[in-house]
């Protein structure tokens, strides 16, 4: 299983080269996205993040001091978007009454700050597990719908398996480096877009062809 596991890293890194994830240009910016792109395209949490740019809005003061219906109207390009304004609202309220500084929240340990991340309503692993990876440099491996098709596909794991579950096989048998689970988890994520798709994937072209 170990093998498998480093084999499918060093034949993605072979085809599609380093991914420099994740796409944001500060940490909070990253934050933001993780929950933006909750049940949506990355191409409208972008379009949201731009306009918030444009308008001077994209730091965490800003967004905190922004009504709750305002920050909502703003972020109605990424659909969902009263309840997750309420999620952001709930998660900048965490961040100031635990640490009172999103630097300081990132600088607490992996555990520590993924349980904390989780207490906050709405916040579930992958979004907990984004945040943690991305914005804050922890590492932790992400698991998304991808990473679940990729692996049950080539017999990984079981059709129930849970997140902790698959999060366990790259956790127990890689290195523990933010770098290497940040590059693993972009290029899984590349290979179910171009080939492990969920219709139609294009396993005789896939990279992972016959592991």
């Amino acid at each position: 299983m170990s093998n498998r596991i480093k084999e499918i890293y060093t034949r993605l890194v072979d085809h599609f080269g380093p991914q420099h994830w994740w796409p944001g240009d500060t940490p909070f910016e990253i934050m933001l996205g993780a929950v933006l792109t909750q049940n949506t395209s990355w191409r409208n949490v972008s379009m949201v993040i731009e306009t918030l740019r444009q308008d001077g809005l994209l730091s965490f003061e800003a967004l905190e001091d922004l009504p709750l219906e305002v920050l909502a109207e703003k972020i109605r390009p990424s659909g969902y978007y009263n309840q997750k304004a309420r999620r952001l609202k709930g998660l900048f309220a965490a961040i100031r009454e635990d640490s009172g500084s999103l630097e300081d929240f990132f600088n607490q340990d992996t555990y520590t700050l993924r349980e904390k991340l989780l207490a906050v309503k709405g916040i579930g692993p992958e979004t907990a597990d984004s945040i943690t990876l991305y914005a804050a440099g922890k590492p932790v491996f992400v698991v998304d719908a991808y990473t679940y098709r990729i692996l049950l596909r080539h017999d990984l794991i079981a059709e129930d398996a849970g997140y902790e579950e698959i999060q366990e096989l790259f956790l127990g048998k890689l290195p523990t480096e933010a770098q290497l689970f940040n590059e693993y988890h972009a290029l899984l994520v590349r290979l179910a877009k171009e080939y492990c798709k969920k219709s139609n994937p294009l396993c005789d072209s896939c990279p992972l062809h016959g592991l």
